[in-house]
């Protein structure tokens, strides 16, 4: 084995580590809930706001991480993000209030929320072209791991120690992570360092804030009536029209967050219709332990447990799809995910009531999820973006994929409720978000060849050309 590649499997073993503390902490906080609800007395609907404020944060922080990344460098925003990570989870663990418990729970999004991209873009930068899909798909792997494990950790401490064990086992990890990137992850900075867009930035942060908000506070059994409350539409229209303005403003900026000729790609235009698609799909497989109860009278926790060919498929496809990434190029592996997640969602919505067929179309959507959130969508930005853009192409994906989920939360709930929870409801649910996929499985081919795709892409370090960069 020669000196780079153990260079680069030590980075992917840091990178993999990172990814998976971060995703970990979204497995556990489930089992958590309970406990923290018993320490500082609180309701169901003040918990919520865990999620919401963690969620808030982090789609906001994901933008802004990783355009640093591309200004200041990997490392030292890779190490910063950790750091603040790791403070969040300190301040949740050490809470005297709840009120702090949501400051460090803001705090760790806004961290998490650069790891991931971050961690993709630094695969970029250190891994040749014919090796970055396997890597992206072991990275994307992640996710289905913290799946299994996260309730499993999170039932073992809890039996064993309290509730406050669960983040401060982030710390030494984090310590152990920060240390290792310091040595490993490149430091290369922009060659020119332009004025911060912050204007851009401010106007992002507010636009994804109004819409994460509007969104989550839909109830989706009362659709209308939510949506056309104070607490929601004001949200809406202001992220909707910000939408232009943020459009404006980064056309005049000298540095852009998100600079507008990227989305002049074919391709990148593609990847984030698709990336919508794989937030969608994200959205509806929340819903499927409440199908199972309904469907089959099980208890909430079985049917969680029955969720499990689902992300064993993703655990076991995220690999091998990035493999078949350097091997065929992304328009085969998207076909191919796009239309198993299409072939699931109907298999669910045509046979509901069909445990034998439940099982088959969950092997069926968790290889698909593992082709789109794993590697592909990543492995076509990286392909499309020069390395100073890595980073916040990264970010863009990113992005879609938590409206995708936001938007796909609201929909597939006010589709269940339209038919009174009932069974029907569901299955006319998973039939819409089948529909979807299948739409996007025909803009699948509008992918580049692996060969135009191969001739875009660039060795780590190499700059793009003028035309690349139009």
């Amino acid at each position: 084995m020669t000196d780079e590649k153990r260079r680069r499997n030590r980075v992917l073993a840091l990178l993999f580590t990172g990814v998976l503390m971060a995703a970990l902490d979204i497995a556990i906080i489930g089992p958590a809930l309970p406990a923290i609800r018993g320490a500082f007395g609180i309701g169901e609907r003040a918990a919520a706001w865990m999620l919401t404020m963690y969620v808030l944060f982090n789609l906001v922080g994901t933008p802004l991480m990783a355009k640093l990344s591309d200004r200041f460098g990997r490392r030292s925003v890779y190490v910063a993000d950790v750091g603040v990570f790791a403070l969040g989870s300190l301040v949740v663990a050490l809470s005297p209030t709840y009120g702090w418990v949501l400051v460090g729970r803001a705090t760790q999004g806004l961290g998490a929320g650069g790891i991931f991209p971050v961690a993709s873009a630094v695969i970029g930068d250190v891994f040749p072209p014919e090796k970055r899909g396997g890597a992206l798909g072991l990275i994307g792997a992640v996710f289905g791991i913290a799946f299994i494990l996260g309730p499993m950790l999170a039932g073992a401490i809890l039996l064993l120690l309290s509730w406050h064990w669960l983040f401060l086992v982030n710390i030494p990890v984090a310590l152990v992570v920060m240390v290792a990137a310091g040595r490993l992850l490149p430091s290369r900075r922009a060659e020119v360092v332009r004025p911060f867009d912050g204007k851009g930035m401010v106007v992002l942060a507010v636009l994804l804030a109004s819409l994460a908000f509007g969104l989550n506070r839909i109830n989706a059994e009362r659709l209308w009536q939510s949506v056309a409350s104070l607490g929601v539409w004001p949200f809406l229209v202001v992220g909707v029209v910000l939408v232009f303005v943020f459009a404006a403003v980064e056309r005049s900026a000298e540095d852009p967050v998100v600079r507008p000729g990227l989305f002049a790609s074919r391709q990148v235009k593609l990847a984030s219709a698709l990336s919508l698609g794989a937030g969608l799909t994200e959205a509806a497989v929340v819903f499927v332990p409440a199908l199972l109860v309904a469907a089959f009278s099980v208890t909430m926790s079985t049917a969680s447990f029955m969720l499990m060919p689902i992300v064993l498929a993703l655990s076991v496809g995220a690999p091998v799809s990035g493999r078949m990434l350097d091997r065929y190029g992304s328009r085969g592996v998207v076909l191919v995910g796009t239309a198993l997640i299409a072939g699931g969602m109907l298999l669910v919505g045509f046979f509901p009531a069909s445990l034998t067929l439940f099982y088959a179309a969950g092997v069926l959507i968790g290889l698909g999820l593992a082709s789109l959130l794993g590697s592909s969508l990543r492995y076509v930005m990286l392909a499309e973006a020069s390395a100073a853009e890595r980073g916040a192409a990264q970010g863009i994906l990113t992005v879609f994929i938590s409206v995708g989920q936001l938007v796909g939360a609201a929909v597939v709930g006010a589709v269940i409720g339209s038919h009174g929870g009932e069974l029907q409801g569901y299955g006319a649910a998973f039939l819409m978000v089948g529909v979807v996929l299948a739409f996007l499985t025909l803009l699948s081919f509008g992918l580049k060849s692996r060969a135009a795709e191969r001739a875009t892409m660039r060795a780590p370090g190499t700059p793009a050309s003028a035309g690349e960069r139009a």
